[in-house]
C-alpha cells in the first residue's frame, strides 16, 4: 500500500506535538551519505550519456536532411537542364529537317525540271521528223497552207500558223507534265510527313517515359525526406515530453523542500535550481523522521506491556 507523503508528515508533526519531547539528532553516516552521492553521480553520468547520444542523432539527421535537400536541388537543376537541352535539341533538329527538306524538294524539282527538258527535246526531234514525213507525204496541205496564209490577216507565212499550233501543243504536254510531277510530288510529301509524324510520336513517348521515370524517382527522395521529417518531429516531441517530465520534477522536488522546511534564499539553504541538492535534503529529512517515528514507537511499546514491540 502506497503512502501518502502529506498524511505522514502531518501524523509526524502530529504526534511531535502530543509527545512534546525533545528529538534527538538521529542523522545518517557519512558512508550512506557517499553511496547516495555516488548514485546521483551514476544517474547524472548515465543521463549525461543519453543527451550525447542524442545530440549525435540529432546532428546526424540534420546532415541526413541537408544531403536530401541539396540532393533534391541537384535533381531539379538536372531536369530543368535536360529539358532545356531537350527543346533546343529540337528546334535545331526541326531547323535542319526543314534545310534538308527544302534542299531535297529543290534537287528533285530540278532533276524533273531536267528530265522534263529532255523529255520535250526528244519529243520535239520526233515530232519534227514525224512533221516532215507527213509534209512530204501530205503535200497537198501544204498546198492549202499556202491558200490559207493567203487569205487569212492574223498568219502572213506557213510557218507562223505551225509554230502556233506546235506551241499550243508543247503547252498542253508541259501543264501534264506538271501535273504528274505535281502529284508525285504530293505523294512523296505525303509519305515524308507520315514518316516524320512516326519519328516524332516515338520521340514523344521515349521522352514520356524518361519523364515518368524522373519524376518517380523525384516522388521516392521526396517520400524519404517526409519520412525522415517525420522521424524529426517524433525526436522533438519525445524531447518535449522529457523536458516536461523533467520539469514536473524539479518543481515536485522544490515544493517537497519548501514542505519540509527547507529554505532557498539564505546562506544555509539550497539554491532554487539545485534540484539534486534539494533530493539530499529530503532524504536527510526523511531518514530522520523515520528515525524519530522508530524511535517513538519503541517508547509507546515499553510503557505498554501488551502492545508487541514486532508490530508495526
Amino acid at each position: 500500500m502506497s503512502l501518502n507523503v502529506d498524511d505522514y508528515f502531518r501524523t509526524v508533526y502530529e504526534q511531535r506535538l502530543r509527545a512534546k519531547v525533545s528529538l534527538p539528532d538521529l542523522k545518517t553516516g557519512d558512508t550512506r551519505k557517499l553511496d547516495k552521492l555516488e548514485e546521483v553521480k551514476d544517474v547524472e553520468r548515465v543521463l549525461t550519456a543519453q543527451r550525447e547520444d542524442f545530440r549525435r542523432r540529432t546532428e546526424s539527421l540534420r546532415r541526413r536532411r541537408k544531403e536530401l535537400d541539396e540532393k533534391e536541388e541537384q535533381l531539379k537543376e538536372s531536369l530543368f537542364k535536360f529539358n532545356k537541352f531537350l527543346k533546343e535539341n529540337d528546334a535545331k533538329r526541326g531547323r535542319a529537317l526543314k534545310k534538308a527538306s527544302e534542299e531535297k524538294d529543290l534537287a528533285r524539282q530540278k532533276q524533273a525540271e531536267v528530265e522534263l527538258l529532255e523529255q520535250e527535246v526528244l519529243v520535239l526531234q520526233k515530232r519534227r521528223e514525224t512533221m516532215r514525213v507527213k509534209v512530204q507525204r501530205k503535200a497537198v496541205y501544204r498546198d492549202f497552207l499556202h491558200r490559207v496564209t493567203k487569205s487569212s490577216t492574223k498568219f502572213g507565212e506557213i510557218w507562223e500558223l505551225v509554230a502556233r499550233f506546235d506551241t499550243l501543243l508543247a503547252t498542253r504536254e508541259q501543264l501534264l507534265g506538271r501535273e504528274s510531277e505535281g502529284r508525285q510530288l504530293g505523294e512523296a510529301l505525303r509519305q515524308q510527313h507520315r514518316r516524320f509524324v512516326d519519328e516524332q510520336s516515338d520521340r514523344i513517348l521515349r521522352y514520356n517515359n524518361q519523364l515518368s521515370e524522373l519524376q518517380t524517382r523525384l516522388e521516392q527522395v521526396r517520400s524519404l525526406a517526409l519520412k525522415w521529417e517525420a522521424t524529426w518531429n517524433h525526436i522533438q516531441s519525445i524531447s518535449a515530453r522529457e523536458t516536461l517530465l523533467l520539469g514536473q520534477i524539479k518543481v515536485t522536488t522544490l515544493n517537497l523542500f519548501h514542505m519540509m522546511g527547507g529554505q532557498t534564499d539564505d546562506e544555509n539553504g539550497v539554491g532554487i535550481g539545485d534540484t539534486l541538492g534539494q533530493l539530499d535534503r529530503i532524504e536527510l529529512f526523511v531518514q530522520d523522521q523515520t528515525g524519530i517515528l522508530h524511535h517513538l514507537q519503541g517508547r509507546d511499546s515499553k510503557s505498554d506491556p501488551n502492545v508487541n514491540p514486532n508490530a508495526k
